[in-house]
């Protein structure tokens, strides 16, 4: 199954979200990641993806169809998170509940970690470079 790139639309609408999200413009780079589309798949299957960071945190949302999303956001290799909902079929839905569920466990994160440890987590690691599976 070959899934198509985002469109110009859809790359200016995560760009927007995140603008309105963090009042400056965030680097969103173009990704693939591979995953497996349904639970009998033995090999994962390539899917265009959009990568940012921004809070500490790193995120992606993956195209695995057509209007169709992953999404998830990690801190390191051992906190990896998403949203609760396997696919979503409107890419505004996907990018503004996954930035709000980040900004709820930040704070949460936040209020749970001591300052040096807060401090750690915020800086981001040079050798990570995340997960490539959702």
């Amino acid at each position: 199954m070959n899934i198509p790139d985002f469109t110009d639309n859809e790359f200016q609408l995560v760009n927007q979200i995140l603008f309105e999200r963090y009042n400056r413009l965030i680097s969103v780079q173009a990704a693939e990641v591979e995953l497996l589309l349904a639970p009998d798949d033995k090999e994962p299957s390539p899917c265009p993806a959009l990568y940012w960071s921004g809070l500490g945190a790193e995120f992606i949302v993956a195209k695995v169809g057509d209007q169709r999303f992953r999404c998830q956001f990690f801190y390191s290799e051992n906190e990896i998170f998403g949203t609760g909902r396997d696919v979503y079929d409107n890419l505004g839905d996907c990018v503004t509940n996954l930035l709000q569920l980040q900004a709820d466990h930040h704070a949460t994160r936040a209020a749970a970690l001591p300052e040096a440890a807060q401090k750690q987590a915020s800086t981001p690691d040079e050798d990570y470079h995340g997960p490539v599976i959702i």
